[in-house]
């Protein structure tokens, strides 16, 4: 029985300890006055988004997930995957928009294709050299 293998792409997981030191940073002053609480809300956001956020790839397609909701593509929809200038993995829509893949890199992007159970076809069709007759 084949089973569905999904790889899983995370921000580094150093952001947590960040939002945890911000977070106990922050509590002497959120304990000055009552209408300080709210800083905290902001450690607390960025630890919720370092355990939430990130890419899921398996054969059916991508799944992008962000602090609030999260998107499935399938590979249908996805007309090439590619970087910006920043070194991001970037998903191109048949429609022409562009998804950014989260704790994708560029180099990762083999690797993505692989889980796609595609083949990694590294020119686009229309630039590929014609067989030899």
């Amino acid at each position: 029985m084949s089973r569905k293998v999904t790889v899983r792409y995370r921000p580094h997981q150093a952001i947590m300890l960040a939002a945890v030191i911000a977070f106990v940073g922050s509590l002497p002053l959120a304990s000055v006055r009552w209408y300080l609480l709210p800083i905290l809300l902001l450690p607390l956001a960025i630890a919720i988004w370092a355990v939430r956020a990130g890419t899921d790839v398996d054969s059916t397609g991508i799944q992008v997930r962000a602090l609030i909701g999260q998107r499935r593509i399938p590979w249908s929809r996805i007309a090439e995957l590619g970087a910006d200038q920043r070194g991001r993995a970037v998903a191109r829509l048949t429609d022409g928009a562009q998804v950014g893949l989260p704790a994708v890199r560029a180099g990762d992007l083999p690797r993505l294709i692989e889980a796609s159970g595609q083949p990694l076809d590294p020119q686009p069709a229309d630039q590929q050299k014609p067989a030899d007759q």
